[in-house]
C-alpha cells in the first residue's frame, strides 16, 4: 500500500466528486504484493474460524440456547465485516488502487457500519444474557424464552438497518467544501461527514449515529459487568466465583478486544496526540479485523460446549466391525 496521495489530489474540486480517495498503510509502497498475504491470511481464517462456528450451533441441537445463539449472530457480523472491508483493502494492496467511486464508497461504508452496530449490539446482548445467568438464575429460563430471543434479534436488525440506511442517501446529497480524501483504507461515515461544508446537517446525524451505537453500548456492556462483579463478590465459595467467572471470559475477552482499540483511537483524535499515521492506520485495523479472527479462538477455547463438539465433528466415526 502507498502512502498519502499527492497533493495535486489534494487541492480538487470542492464540490460532490464521482470518486474519493483512500489513503494506505505508510511504508508498504514498495512492497504491496508482501502486505496481500497477511489480508487473505486474516480474511481466510475468520471466515473459517466463523463458519466453523456457524456450522456447529447450526448442527447441535444441544446449543439452540440464547448465549450460543448471540454467538451465532456474531459470528454472521464479523464475517460480514470482514468481507466489507476486503475489497477496498486488496485493492490497495494489490493495485495501490486510491480512487473509490462515489456510490461504492457509500456501500462500503452503509456495510461496514451496520455489521460493526451488528456486532456491538449482540455483545450488549450477550452481556445482558450473562448478567441474567448469574444475577437471576432461578428466572432466567422464563425471562430469555424463544420469543424474547426473537424480539432480541428483530431489535438488533432493525436498529442496524434504521440507523444507517439513512446515511448514504444524506452523504451523497450533502455539499462537500473539502478535498475528498479519506484518512484511511476504507470508507467510514464520520471520515466522510467531515468533509462536508459547514452547518450540513447530515454531519449532525452521522455523529448521532455513532454515539447512539458505539458510545451507548459500552456503557451498557460494563454496567452489566459491574452486576456480575457485585453478586460474585457476595458469593461465599471461592470455587462458585470462580465458576461464575469463568462463563464469562470469552464474552469479556470479545468485548475488550472490540471497543479498546476503537476507544484509544477516540482518545487520541479527541485530546489531539501526536500520533502517526502509521500507528492511526494500525489501530484501525486492529480494531476492524482483528476481532473477526480472534472471537472465533475464544469461544472455542474457553466455551467447553462449542469446544467438545467441534472435535466430536472433525472426529473420524468408528465403524464397528461385524462379528
Amino acid at each position: 500500500m502507498s502512502t498519502l496521495p499527492t497533493q495535486a489530489a489534494l487541492n480538487s474540486s470542492t464540490s460532490m466528486a464521482p470518486t474519493f480517495l483512500l489513503v494506505g498503510m505508510p511504508g508498504l509502497s514498495s512492497a504491496p504484493s508482501w502486505w496481500t498475504m497477511p489480508l487473505i491470511a486474516v480474511y481466510l481464517l475468520s471466515a473459517l474460524g466463523n463458519g466453523t462456528i456457524l456450522w456447529i450451533i447450526a448442527l447441535e441441537p444441544a446449543l439452540h440456547r440464547p448465549m450460543h445463539f448471540f454467538l451465532f449472530l456474531l459470528s454472521v457480523s464479523d464475517i460480514g465485516l470482514v468481507t466489507a472491508l476486503m475489497p477496498t483493502l486488496l485493492g490497495l494492496a494489490f493495485a495501490g488502487a486510491h480512487t473509490i467511486p462515489a456510490p461504492a464508497c457509500l456501500l462500503q461504508m452503509f456495510f461496514v457500519h451496520v455489521f460493526s452496530v451488528m456486532e456491538s449490539s449482540v455483545l450488549l446482548a450477550m452481556s445482558i444474557d450473562r448478567a441474567l445467568a448469574i444475577c437471576r438464575p432461578l428466572h432466567y429460563s422464563a425471562l430469555l424464552t424463544n420469543s424474547v430471543i426473537s424480539k432480541i434479534s428483530l431489535a438488533i436488525v432493525f436498529r442496524c438497518l434504521g440507523l444507517h440506511l439513512p446515511l448514504p442517501f444524506l452523504l451523497a446529497h450533502m455539499p462537500y467544501c473539502r478535498p475528498q480524501v479519506l484518512t484511511h483504507s476504507y470508507c467510514l461515515h464520520p471520515d466522510v461527514a467531515r468533509l462536508a461544508c459547514p452547518g450540513a446537517w447530515g454531519e449532525v446525524y452521522s455523529l448521532f449515529v455513532v454515539f447512539s451505537a458505539m458510545g451507548l453500548d459500552p456503557l451498557l456492556i460494563f454496567f452489566s459487568y459491574g452486576l456480575i462483579g457485585k453478586v460474585l463478590q457476595g458469593l461465599e465459595s471461592r470455587e462458585d466465583r470462580w465458576k461464575a467467572g469463568q462463563t464469562c471470559v470469552a464474552h469479556l475477552s470479545a468485548v475488550l478486544l472490540f471497543y479498546f482499540p476503537m476507544i484509544l483511537l477516540a482518545l487520541i483524535n479527541h485530546l489531539e496526540l501526536p500520533i502517526t499515521q502509521h500507528t492511526h492506520t494500525l489501530l484501525s485495523y486492529i480494531h476492524f479485523l482483528l476481532p473477526p479472527l480472534i472471537n472465533p479462538i475464544l469461544y472455542s477455547v474457553k466455551m467447553k460446549e462449542i469446544r467438545e463438539r467441534i472435535l466430536n465433528r472433525l472426529q473420524p466415526r468408528k465403524v464397528g466391525c461385524a462379528q
